[in-house]
């Protein structure tokens, strides 16, 4: 059991933050769906779970890596999401796995605030820098069956921290320059804090500023092409646990243009070809989803070496 565990990758809580958002995205398909989807979700938790708490030095090692520290808050996220999946049957212990969701996460948003904002270096901003300071959204994008409040006040923080590092980690990428290749697979997560700040605000508030509202949808639909304009040359490399990249961004997508397109149906605007889209951006999400997850079956059955050495080859 040791053994297996110290074969799972880190990053693999992204696939499970995925699958816990996927549940949620296909469910008007049918409730089976969302269960298959949350489980898997919630067995991966489990495995990780297990594998931090019998390893904390090897947790904080990765935890000291600018990659690392950040991706680990894709874990926090999901536990925010997997607590939906409580509630029809405990809504309390439900709303107890929800908070604590929410603490951890502004508990390693501190961490990493303290350790890296602290000691700026701007070749140590990578895209997976949006976790942190936007993944708190998942608050909003959950807070309405729990705490509104909190969702409300989430989606602000997620909101302004958002356009900021639109600019900190455009320049990253863009001017500087200079992606390690187990690093290049998180240029895909610049499809996911515009639109996870999105389902957020539609989550949360029950009255809508149209001006944020397009504004977000226009810059979560930018930057998903852009992403979708890197994916074929991505998929080519070689597996990285960094791979993970590849799945939520594309999940926390389609949903907020699925959660647009019923928000405009119900202020009378004519969508058009927009459920088009949206079945379009559903079906990606699905595959790549699933398509990671085999990619890590693969590697944890095949791999020699503790599957983090990648973080660290990153930073």
């Amino acid at each position: 059991m040791n053994t297996f565990l110290k074969k799972v990758p880190m990053p693999i809580v992204g696939v499970m933050l995925s699958f816990a958002v996927l549940g949620n995205l296909v469910q008007s398909y049918g409730e089976v769906y969302r269960n298959i989807l949350g489980i898997i979700s919630a067995i991966i938790f489990i495995i990780t779970t297990i594998k931090f708490l019998s390893d904390l030095k090897g947790l904080k090692n990765d935890l000291d890596t600018p990659i690392g520290g950040s991706v680990f808050l894709t874990y926090t996220m999901g536990i925010m999401i997997l607590a939906t999946y409580i509630k029809p049957y405990n809504n309390n212990a439900a709303f107890g796995v929800w908070i604590a969701g929410v603490i951890l996460h502004l508990v390693f948003l501190l961490r990493f605030t303290f350790k890296f904002i602290g000691q700026f270096k701007i070749k140590q901003v990578f895209p997976s820098w949006f976790i942190v300071y936007v993944g708190i959204a998942a608050a909003a994008v959950t807070g309405k069956a729990f705490q509104p409040a909190i969702g409300q006040i989430a989606f602000w923080f997620s909101f302004i921290c958002y356009i900021i590092l639109i600019f900190v980690v455009g320049k990253r990428v863009f001017i500087v320059k200079e992606i390690p290749e187990p690093a290049l697979p998180t240029l895909v997560i610049f499809a996911a804090p515009g639109s996870l700040c999105l389902a957020g605000y539609l989550n949360s508030f029950d009255t809508k500023n149209m001006i944020i509202f397009w504004l977000l949808l226009i810059l979560s639909q930018g930057f998903y092409l852009f992403a979708i304009s890197r994916l074929a040359g991505l998929l080519k490399l070689k597996f990285y646990p960094s791979y993970s990249a590849f799945t939520f961004p594309m999940v926390i997508s389609a949903l907020a243009l699925k959660l647009s397109n019923g928000f405009l149906i119900k202020q009378g605007f004519n969508t058009g070809i927009l459920p088009v889209i949206v079945k379009i951006e559903e079906a990606i999400a699905v595959v790549l989803v699933f398509y990671v997850l085999i990619r890590y079956i693969v590697h944890i059955s095949t791999v020699k070496v503790n599957g983090l050495d990648v973080i660290k080859q990153a930073n």
